[in-house]
This record gives C-alpha cells, structure tokens and sequence, in this order.
C-alpha cells in the first residue's frame, strides 16, 4: 500500500454528512481493538458526531481508498467538546480557549504505517492554526499493564506521538465512562493528555 493510493482531505458540507456513518462504523470498528475495548452502537455514533455538522470550529478528516472511507480524524474546538476533559485543563491553569481537541485517529488495520498519521497530524495542526489556537491536546485511555484483555504483542503510539511533538501532561487524566466488550455495564475509564504548542 502506498499513501499516494490514499486521497486525504477536509470534509465539509454534503461530503461530510455522506461520511458520517463511514465514520461511525470506523470508530466502532477500530475501538474495539485493545486499549479501548469499546462496545459501540452506531446510534451513540451518529449522536456524537452530529457534533461536527455546520460546526466552524470543527475539523473532519476522511482517508479513501478507490472511494472507501478506510480513516477518519475528528478535531474540535477544545470548548466545545465534552465538559469531563476541558475541566483538567482549567484545572490545571490552561486557557481552554487556545487549544483544539485532538478527538481520535482511526484508520483500518492495513493502512497503518505508511504515513496516514502524518497527514491526520499535519491537517489537525494547520486547522488548530487558522481557528487561532496555539496548542493542540488529546486524551489517551490508560490500562493496567496486567489486563486481562492485553495482547502479548500490544505496543502503544507514544513513539508517534513524541516523534511529533506531543508530551504528557504528568497527572493530567480525563475521566469518561463507556462498556467494554463483554462487560454489563458502563465503567469510568482515565485517559492521560498529551499536549504540544503549534
């Protein structure tokens, strides 16, 4: 696979609403994988991501490839995401209001490592520039090392993200619930923030 194989590109208006339930169903795919174990519905999907409709501040990224939405990337405008991970951020003394929220990067299995991630960053940063935000953050889920559901061969993306700039915020945790696969109910999850200034 080469990424010249792969048209990336901005959504907006009728291209971006035709995407929304390819993107829905990336979301659902890609989290259920390890560490997110997420056991999604495409209902939540689509309410989470009426979000990114008519929304300026909003950035909705699609990969295709021959015409198949195989990656998507969704950035907000820090304030206008949900309340659980903006407040660790004033807690801590940030302004809020000069960071964009790297929401998620999700991309199919055989499409990543061939620089997708690169162009998802490389757009989210330029996006973050012309809204006048001068950090962008993101929030990654933390799991105990002794999971039950841990692959044996798991590797994280810190590696990325610090080849990119990004440093974890130390101590600076997200709290957000959802159901893990196989799991009765919903449970509080912490993810730990990354942030670089742009």
């Amino acid at each position: 696979m080469n990424i010249d194989d792969i048209d990336v590109r901005a959504l907006t208006g009728p291209d971006l609403e035709a995407a929304l339930d390819g993107v829905a169903q990336l979301r659902i795919s890609v989290f259920r994988d390890w560490p997110y174990l997420y056991d999604g519905t495409l209902d939540y999907e689509r309410q989470y991501l009426d979000t990114y409709r008519d929304n300026p501040g909003a950035l909705l990224v699609g990969a295709f490839h021959n015409g198949r939405l195989v990656g998507a990337s969704t950035s907000t405008l820090m304030e206008d995401h949900a309340d659980a991970f903006a407040a660790p951020l004033r807690a801590i003394g940030l302004a809020v209001a000069s960071i964009l929220y790297g929401a998620e990067s999700v991309l199919l299995p055989e499409y990543r490592g061939i620089g997708l991630g690169h162009r998802f960053i490389d757009l989210r940063e330029a996006h973050a520039r012309k809204m006048a935000r001068t950090h962008v953050a993101f929030a990654s889920v933390v799991r105990p090392s002794d999971h039950p559901s841990k692959p044996v061969n798991a590797r994280t993306n810190d590696a990325f993200w610090l080849g990119r700039g990004y440093q974890p915020l130390p101590g600076v945790l997200a709290h957000f619930l959802w159901r893990d696969l196989g799991a009765p109910a919903a449970t509080e999850k912490a993810l730990q923030f990354w942030m670089r200034a742009i």
